[in-house]
């Protein structure tokens, strides 16, 4: 199969083409930027697979001719909110496979809309397939299945757990953080109580995790809220949440509310949030054994006629410290390129072959062979044994 990695050489998607140039599957990859020297320094120091190109994705005959005799086109080009759909629309146009890691729950909305196109077409779309959105919709599904009926889904994750990568921590102006700034500001989509709602995010949500202490998240904008009622009719609630510790939010919610009142302008608030996070990599995070899990999938609905819930988490306590420790300083690039190298490559053995535009959960991944996949070469890409992290996902139920 033949790729074209659009953003291939960026923060995320570098860790994904690091993984998929090793796939039997892959016999080209073409790394395409808007930084040609970029793009060019990066493919030579992967294998002989690897080549580069410069391209503007505002050009839209570029864009499709940079897309001829192209199997699948790999989108981590950001920001997603501008270039998701129209780069889609492309690959479609093109009758090229697709799949990306967009992480805006606005775009997905658009992408979704484009799942008849995609049929007609013949295409496979599969959106947000990171680790959040990605890993978290497929633990979500994994709950959701142990139960009879679901009513609410809730994914999650530890603000404090994510680590930026050095490529990243370089740059003026991360997307990832300006992500963020858009996502606790304003208002955001999510579905409560049967519709959906835009809501102010950092709300706080009860979570009555099995097998832990109540604790609350914060709303978070994101696709994993827009993208499970599409599956599951029975659900009332599908909400994205964070957690972390208290000084955390109230910090983060302070410069939220200076952004929301025009204080602070979006820009600046990434600047700040920047240097609070090369602040605290040089500094040890207090341990908590009452802590919520760093990532996780929570259904809650009936099973045999009864309330119940399912939690489905990633955990770094596996009883060995050092690899415990490893877990802990994944990156973000790591945790979210290597899951969309996995995607790529089921997608080149022909693992996933439904067409249309889908969300991780669609029912397309299997969920626990596609974990097993991403733990496999995580575990590779950190000089691990390849079965280092089987142990890393606990599922915990109500009854």
């Amino acid at each position: 199969m033949k790729i074209l990695a659009i953003g291939g050489c960026g923060s995320m998607g570098r860790y994904a083409m690091r993984t998929a140039q090793n796939f039997s599957s892959v016999e080209k990859i073409v790394i395409a930027d808007i930084d040609k020297e970029s793009a060019e320094t990066f493919a030579r120091n992967l294998n002989q697979k690897v080549s580069a190109m410069q391209l503007d994705v505002n050009d839209g005959d570029a864009l499709k001719q940079a897309m001829k005799d192209i199997n699948i086109v790999v989108n981590t080009c950001g920001p997603y909110f501008k270039f998701a759909t129209p780069i889609l629309k492309a690959a479609i146009s093109s009758g090229c496979n697709y799949i990306d890691i967009c992480d805006d729950w606005e775009p997905t909305i658009d992408m979704m809309q484009l799942d008849a196109a995609a049929k007609s077409a013949g295409v496979s779309a599969t959106i947000g397939l990171g680790a959040s959105p990605g890993l978290t919709n497929l633990m979500a599904l994994i709950a959701i299945r142990e139960l009879d009926e679901v009513t609410t889904v809730y994914t999650g994750w530890d603000i404090d757990g994510i680590s930026l990568d050095e490529n990243a921590m370089q740059q003026s102006e991360n997307a990832a953080m300006m992500h963020g700034v858009e996502q606790m500001t304003g208002q955001v989509k999510v579905f409560k109580d049967g519709i959906f709602k835009m809501v102010k995010p950092l709300q706080k949500i009860n979570v009555d995790y099995p097998g832990l202490a109540k604790f609350h998240g914060n709303i978070f904008g994101h696709p994993e809220a827009v993208t499970f009622p599409n599956y599951f009719p029975t659900l009332k609630n599908s909400i994205n949440l964070a957690h972390g510790n208290y000084a955390d939010f109230l910090i983060l919610k302070t410069i939220m509310a200076l952004v929301n009142l025009r204080l602070l302008s979006k820009a600046k608030a990434v600047n700040l949030f920047s240097l609070l996070e090369s602040k605290e990599s040089i500094q040890d995070k207090p341990k908590d054994i009452d802590r919520p899990p760093v990532m996780y999938g929570f259904a809650q609905g009936l099973k045999n006629e009864l309330p119940a819930s399912v939690g489905v988490c990633m955990t770094s306590e596996t009883g060995n410290l050092d690899l415990d420790e490893q877990i802990k300083n994944i990156s973000m690039g790591e945790i979210t390129g290597i899951p969309l190298a996995c995607g790529i490559k089921m997608l080149a053995e022909g693992r996933i072959n439904q067409t249309g535009v889908l969300a991780p959960e669609a029912g397309h991944i299997e969920p626990s062979l596609f974990i097993t996949d991403v733990f496999e070469e995580i575990s590779k890409a950190l000089g691990l044994q390849i079965d280092s992290l089987s142990d890393s996902i606990k599922i915990t139920r109500s009854w």
